[in-house]
């Protein structure tokens, strides 16, 4: 995995979603809570990037955070989080293994959280170590999950069943989605990017088809009344599950097309197959140029996954 582009994409992803303020008159950047059904909680970016959405389910028995966004919102983030509920986080489910998703593992597992994720995001987070103050280090232990699985974990706390299960090579290969059985939500991390174009983390075990297929199995789990946090982007539901699946279909199969054709990279990107898609989709982190090239590295590298 090349280390230095991944961190090289993140932080153009920190830098892109922030909004431009002005000097006289900034906005605060902070997170908004919206009530999603008894007891579980969508935390967004107001303003500007706060890492992904989190999810909170809080309640008597425990607390359970999904995501944990990034160090410099740690405080923010705890105070959304105390005005919720006044009992400590119990578990932190990551939903992969990006900074903007466990950035706070450290935080959070010192004041007596435990970690969970896919075994992948353990194993991934100690073969690339993190980056603190622009130099690469080891990752501490203490931001490492604890507790891991390959399949599935369920949990059971505050009548709100919890199925935790993995997505196989989609967004990266240590993907999981939070199904809240008897409240009828979905947290997808990065499986879904709602209303934007996703990243494809190639060098992470992430694949163009492996997306394809989490996201039908999110669209089967799903009904019309059916609520799903996106790792990035508004409050959704199945419609708007569908049409991001519906995009990323036609997007494959068109780059796939040209591909066919003989078609290099360059050629690809001067035909413009996703122009239909660029008024609505494109943005700062994922342009329609960049989803392309990332569409076209997809289907035309053949990786070994080493996990």
């Amino acid at each position: 995995m090349n280390i230095l582009k991944t961190i090289g994409l993140m932080s153009l992803f920190t830098v892109t979603l922030a909004v431009a303020q002005d000097p006289e008159n900034e906005p605060v950047v902070d997170f908004k809570t919206t009530e999603v059904a008894k007891g579980i909680y969508m935390l967004s970016g107001e303003n500007g990037f706060t890492g992904g959405n989190l999810g909170l389910l809080v309640g008597d028995e425990a607390v359970v955070l999904i995501d944990d966004s990034m160090p410099q919102f740690l405080d923010k983030m705890q105070d959304s989080i105390k005005a919720v509920t006044e009992r400590p986080i119990d578990y932190v489910l990551n939903t992969h293994l990006h900074g903007d998703h466990t950035g706070n593992n450290a935080a959070v597992s010192d004041a007596g959280a435990h970690v969970i994720a896919h075994d992948n995001v353990r194993k991934r987070l100690i073969q690339n170590g993190i980056k603190q103050d622009n130099v690469m280090q080891p990752t501490p232990k203490n931001s490492l999950p604890v507790i891991t699985f390959q399949e599935a974990i369920h949990l059971y706390f505050n009548e709100q069943p919890m199925q935790v299960f993995h997505v196989p090579h989609a967004h990266t290969d240590g993907d999981s989605v939070i199904y809240f059985t008897d409240a009828n939500v979905i947290h997808a991390g990065d499986v879904f990017f709602n209303g934007r174009f996703p990243y494809i983390d190639i060098d992470s075990g992430g694949s163009v088809n492996g997306l394809i297929d989490a996201l039908k199995t999110i669209v089967a789990m799903s009904n019309d009344d059916t609520k799903i946090i996106p790792g990035h982007g508004e409050l959704a539901d199945k419609k708007a599950l569908k049409t991001a699946l519906e995009m990323l279909i036609d997007g494959r199969d068109k780059v796939q097309g040209l591909i066919d054709q003989g078609l290099d990279e360059a050629a690809i990107l001067a035909e413009n197959p996703l122009a239909n898609y660029h008024e609505q989709w494109n943005w700062g982190f994922i342009t329609t140029e960049r989803m392309v090239k990332q569409l076209y590295r997809g289907l035309t590298e053949t990786k070994a996954h080493s996990h």
